[in-house]
Protein backbone atom coordinates (compact mmCIF):
# COMPACT_ATOMS: atom_id res chain seq x y z
CA UNK A 1 0.00 0.00 0.00
CA UNK A 2 1.12 4.02 -0.93
CA UNK A 3 1.48 6.15 1.58
CA UNK A 4 4.45 6.84 4.66
CA UNK A 5 5.96 4.35 5.79
CA UNK A 6 6.40 3.48 9.54
CA UNK A 7 9.48 3.36 11.17
CA UNK A 8 11.29 1.76 13.94
CA UNK A 9 13.42 4.38 17.12
CA UNK A 10 16.60 3.71 14.78
CA UNK A 11 14.71 5.03 11.18
CA UNK A 12 14.64 1.46 9.81
CA UNK A 13 10.71 0.42 8.28
CA UNK A 14 9.67 -2.26 10.83
CA UNK A 15 9.34 -5.73 9.88
CA UNK A 16 6.31 -8.01 10.66
CA UNK A 17 8.15 -9.59 13.55
CA UNK A 18 8.18 -6.27 15.39
CA UNK A 19 4.92 -5.31 14.83
CA UNK A 20 3.79 -8.70 15.91
CA UNK A 21 5.30 -8.03 19.25
CA UNK A 22 3.37 -4.76 19.45
CA UNK A 23 0.44 -6.24 18.61
CA UNK A 24 0.87 -9.13 20.97
CA UNK A 25 0.72 -5.92 23.77
CA UNK A 26 -2.07 -4.23 22.26
CA UNK A 27 -4.07 -6.75 21.34
CA UNK A 28 -3.60 -9.23 24.45
CA UNK A 29 -2.42 -7.14 27.47
CA UNK A 30 -4.77 -4.10 26.99
CA UNK A 31 -8.14 -4.56 28.33
CA UNK A 32 -10.75 -4.25 25.26
CA UNK A 33 -12.53 -1.21 27.55
CA UNK A 34 -8.90 0.57 27.30
CA UNK A 35 -8.49 -0.24 23.49
CA UNK A 36 -12.09 0.99 22.45
CA UNK A 37 -11.90 3.82 24.41
CA UNK A 38 -11.06 7.93 23.38
CA UNK A 39 -8.09 7.82 25.37
CA UNK A 40 -6.81 4.83 23.71
CA UNK A 41 -8.07 6.82 20.50
CA UNK A 42 -6.12 9.67 21.51
CA UNK A 43 -2.97 8.37 21.90
CA UNK A 44 -3.39 6.23 18.63
CA UNK A 45 -3.31 9.75 16.98
CA UNK A 46 -0.30 10.80 18.26
CA UNK A 47 1.29 7.93 16.00
CA UNK A 48 -1.10 7.43 13.43
CA UNK A 49 -2.72 10.91 13.19
CA UNK A 50 -6.15 11.47 12.29
CA UNK A 51 -5.82 7.85 9.75
CA UNK A 52 -7.02 6.16 13.05
CA UNK A 53 -10.24 7.96 13.20
CA UNK A 54 -10.78 7.12 9.35
CA UNK A 55 -10.13 3.63 9.69
CA UNK A 56 -12.78 2.91 12.25
CA UNK A 57 -15.32 5.26 10.20
CA UNK A 58 -14.16 2.63 7.12
CA UNK A 59 -14.85 -0.45 9.27
CA UNK A 60 -18.50 0.70 10.34
CA UNK A 61 -19.72 1.99 6.86
CA UNK A 62 -18.07 -1.51 5.40
CA UNK A 63 -21.40 -2.56 4.02
CA UNK A 64 -22.18 0.39 2.55
CA UNK A 65 -18.54 1.76 0.79
CA UNK A 66 -18.43 2.51 -2.72
CA UNK A 67 -15.97 1.16 -4.90
CA UNK A 68 -14.21 3.98 -5.16
CA UNK A 69 -14.35 4.60 -1.40
CA UNK A 70 -12.38 1.30 -0.73
CA UNK A 71 -9.83 1.60 -3.73
CA UNK A 72 -9.05 5.68 -2.24
CA UNK A 73 -8.36 3.92 1.60
CA UNK A 74 -6.12 1.33 -0.01
CA UNK A 75 -3.99 3.95 -1.89
CA UNK A 76 -3.81 6.14 0.92
CA UNK A 77 -2.82 4.40 3.66
CA UNK A 78 0.48 3.92 5.09
CA UNK A 79 2.98 1.32 4.54
CA UNK A 80 4.07 -0.23 7.46
CA UNK A 81 6.34 -2.77 6.60
CA UNK A 82 9.17 -2.40 4.34
CA UNK A 83 8.50 -5.44 0.79
CA UNK A 84 6.16 -7.97 2.68
CA UNK A 85 3.49 -7.88 5.43
CA UNK A 86 5.00 -11.63 5.94
CA UNK A 87 7.16 -12.40 8.47
CA UNK A 88 11.00 -14.80 7.68
CA UNK A 89 8.96 -17.72 9.30
CA UNK A 90 5.85 -17.58 6.84
CA UNK A 91 8.10 -16.86 4.10
CA UNK A 92 9.86 -20.14 4.27
CA UNK A 93 6.78 -21.98 5.21
CA UNK A 94 5.10 -20.51 2.10
CA UNK A 95 8.42 -21.17 -0.06
CA UNK A 96 9.01 -24.30 1.49
CA UNK A 97 5.20 -25.53 0.39
CA UNK A 98 4.95 -24.65 -3.46
CA UNK A 99 3.72 -27.59 -5.43
CA UNK A 100 3.79 -27.72 -9.04
CA UNK A 101 5.62 -25.90 -11.65
CA UNK A 102 3.09 -22.41 -11.79
CA UNK A 103 2.66 -20.13 -8.83
CA UNK A 104 -0.04 -17.07 -8.34
CA UNK A 105 0.58 -14.71 -5.34
CA UNK A 106 -2.93 -13.13 -5.28
CA UNK A 107 -2.57 -9.97 -3.55
CA UNK A 108 0.97 -9.60 -4.47
CA UNK A 109 2.05 -6.00 -3.15
CA UNK A 110 5.44 -5.25 -4.30
CA UNK A 111 6.08 -8.63 -5.35
CA UNK A 112 8.63 -9.11 -2.45
CA UNK A 113 7.19 -12.39 -2.03
CA UNK A 114 7.55 -13.74 -5.13
CA UNK A 115 10.82 -12.90 -5.02
CA UNK A 116 11.99 -15.36 -2.29
CA UNK A 117 9.55 -17.86 -3.98
CA UNK A 118 11.42 -17.30 -7.42
CA UNK A 119 14.81 -17.81 -4.93
CA UNK A 120 13.65 -21.26 -3.55
CA UNK A 121 11.93 -22.73 -6.47
CA UNK A 122 14.29 -21.67 -9.23
CA UNK A 123 12.19 -24.58 -11.62
CA UNK A 124 9.11 -22.38 -11.66
CA UNK A 125 7.72 -22.51 -15.16
CA UNK A 126 5.47 -19.30 -14.91
CA UNK A 127 5.06 -16.98 -11.69
CA UNK A 128 2.05 -14.90 -11.52
CA UNK A 129 1.09 -11.93 -9.56
CA UNK A 130 -2.28 -10.15 -8.85
CA UNK A 131 -2.76 -7.22 -6.93
CA UNK A 132 -5.52 -4.04 -7.52
CA UNK A 133 -3.72 -1.38 -6.05
CA UNK A 134 -0.17 -1.74 -5.70
CA UNK A 135 1.89 -2.50 -9.29
CA UNK A 136 5.39 -2.75 -8.20
CA UNK A 137 5.63 -6.66 -9.04
CA UNK A 138 5.19 -5.47 -12.77
CA UNK A 139 8.74 -4.34 -13.17
CA UNK A 140 9.76 -7.70 -11.64
CA UNK A 141 12.08 -9.92 -13.81
CA UNK A 142 10.13 -13.15 -14.58
CA UNK A 143 6.69 -11.84 -13.05
CA UNK A 144 3.61 -12.12 -15.21
CA UNK A 145 1.75 -9.14 -13.23
CA UNK A 146 -2.07 -8.91 -13.31
CA UNK A 147 -4.51 -6.09 -12.27
CA UNK A 148 -7.67 -7.73 -10.54
CA UNK A 149 -9.49 -8.03 -7.89
CA UNK A 150 -9.67 -11.54 -5.88
CA UNK A 151 -13.34 -11.30 -6.07
CA UNK A 152 -13.29 -12.04 -9.85
CA UNK A 153 -9.93 -13.35 -10.69
CA UNK A 154 -9.82 -13.53 -14.60
CA UNK A 155 -8.08 -17.49 -14.90
CA UNK A 156 -9.27 -20.43 -15.50
CA UNK A 157 -10.10 -23.11 -13.20
CA UNK A 158 -7.71 -25.14 -12.05
CA UNK A 159 -4.65 -22.72 -13.96
CA UNK A 160 -2.03 -22.35 -11.31
CA UNK A 161 -0.54 -25.59 -9.35
CA UNK A 162 0.26 -23.07 -6.42
CA UNK A 163 -2.33 -20.21 -5.20
CA UNK A 164 -0.70 -18.12 -2.50
CA UNK A 165 -2.76 -15.42 -1.04
CA UNK A 166 -1.36 -13.76 2.36
CA UNK A 167 -2.38 -10.49 4.13
CA UNK A 168 -5.67 -10.01 1.55
CA UNK A 169 -8.84 -12.04 3.17
CA UNK A 170 -8.77 -9.93 6.33
CA UNK A 171 -9.69 -6.42 4.42
CA UNK A 172 -12.18 -8.54 1.80
CA UNK A 173 -16.01 -7.77 2.53
CA UNK A 174 -16.87 -10.68 1.01
CA UNK A 175 -14.17 -13.36 1.70
CA UNK A 176 -16.36 -16.40 1.10
CA UNK A 177 -16.76 -15.73 -2.48
CA UNK A 178 -12.34 -14.58 -2.40
CA UNK A 179 -11.66 -17.79 -1.04
CA UNK A 180 -13.80 -19.39 -3.41
CA UNK A 181 -12.24 -18.02 -5.96
CA UNK A 182 -8.99 -18.76 -4.92
CA UNK A 183 -9.89 -22.46 -4.55
CA UNK A 184 -11.28 -22.32 -8.01
CA UNK A 185 -8.13 -21.50 -10.03
CA UNK A 186 -5.76 -23.37 -8.00
CA UNK A 187 -4.77 -27.34 -8.77
CA UNK A 188 -2.63 -28.87 -6.81
CA UNK A 189 -2.10 -26.52 -3.51
CA UNK A 190 -3.62 -23.13 -1.91
CA UNK A 191 -1.59 -20.99 0.84
CA UNK A 192 -3.21 -18.59 2.92
CA UNK A 193 -1.47 -16.53 5.36
CA UNK A 194 -3.92 -13.96 7.79
CA UNK A 195 -3.12 -12.01 11.01
CA UNK A 196 -4.20 -13.80 14.15
CA UNK A 197 -6.46 -10.91 15.86
CA UNK A 198 -9.28 -9.65 17.62
CA UNK A 199 -11.43 -6.61 16.65
CA UNK A 200 -11.42 -3.61 18.68
CA UNK A 201 -13.04 0.32 17.41
CA UNK A 202 -9.78 1.51 16.85
CA UNK A 203 -7.23 0.01 15.09
CA UNK A 204 -4.15 0.38 12.86
CA UNK A 205 -4.98 -1.43 9.56
CA UNK A 206 -7.87 -1.19 7.56
CA UNK A 207 -9.62 -4.74 8.15
CA UNK A 208 -12.67 -6.23 7.66
CA UNK A 209 -12.62 -9.83 9.07
CA UNK A 210 -11.01 -10.71 12.21
CA UNK A 211 -9.39 -14.21 13.55
CA UNK A 212 -8.19 -14.84 16.78
CA UNK A 213 -7.77 -18.49 16.87
CA UNK A 214 -7.04 -21.34 14.04
CA UNK A 215 -9.95 -22.20 14.47
CA UNK A 216 -11.53 -19.01 13.91
CA UNK A 217 -10.24 -19.09 10.52
CA UNK A 218 -11.30 -22.32 9.78
CA UNK A 219 -14.72 -21.62 10.56
CA UNK A 220 -14.38 -19.30 7.35
CA UNK A 221 -12.94 -21.86 5.27
CA UNK A 222 -15.52 -24.23 5.36
CA UNK A 223 -16.25 -26.94 4.37
CA UNK A 224 -12.04 -27.71 5.01
CA UNK A 225 -11.02 -30.39 3.02
CA UNK A 226 -9.11 -33.75 4.83
CA UNK A 227 -5.74 -32.85 3.73
CA UNK A 228 -4.48 -29.24 5.50
CA UNK A 229 -2.75 -27.52 7.93
CA UNK A 230 -3.60 -24.73 9.81
CA UNK A 231 -1.42 -23.51 12.51
CA UNK A 232 0.00 -20.25 14.51
CA UNK A 233 3.36 -18.78 13.27
CA UNK A 234 3.95 -15.53 15.54
CA UNK A 235 0.67 -14.09 15.85
CA UNK A 236 -0.20 -14.84 11.74
CA UNK A 237 -2.03 -18.14 10.80
CA UNK A 238 -0.65 -20.27 8.07
CA UNK A 239 -3.02 -22.58 6.28
CA UNK A 240 -2.25 -25.09 3.04
CA UNK A 241 -4.54 -27.05 1.57
CA UNK A 242 -4.33 -29.89 -0.97
CA UNK A 243 -7.03 -29.85 -3.60
CA UNK A 244 -8.47 -32.70 -5.00
CA UNK A 245 -9.96 -32.25 -8.41
CA UNK A 246 -11.11 -34.65 -10.94
CA UNK A 247 -7.94 -36.61 -12.05
CA UNK A 248 -5.52 -35.46 -9.68
CA UNK A 249 -4.52 -38.62 -7.84
CA UNK A 250 -0.91 -36.89 -6.90
CA UNK A 251 -2.63 -34.91 -4.28
CA UNK A 252 -4.28 -37.72 -2.22
CA UNK A 253 -1.77 -39.43 -0.92
CA UNK A 254 0.64 -36.46 0.07
CA UNK A 255 0.88 -34.39 2.99
CA UNK A 256 -0.23 -30.65 3.12
CA UNK A 257 2.86 -28.97 3.60
CA UNK A 258 6.52 -29.91 4.14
Amino acid sequence: MRGVRLRDAGGRAMNRETTNRIRFVLEDLLPPVVRDSRLFRAAAKLVWGEHIVHLASFRARAPFLTEAEYEDLYRKHPRVHEGTDNSVACIRRIAGAIEGESVCDVGCGTGALLKHVQAAQPALSRVTGVDFVVDDAASLPGVEYVAARIEDLPFADGEFDTVICTHVIEHVLDYRKAISELRRIARRRLIIVVPREREYRYSFNPHFNFFPYTHSFLRALHPVPAIHVCEDIGRDIFYCETVERAGNVAGRNETAAA
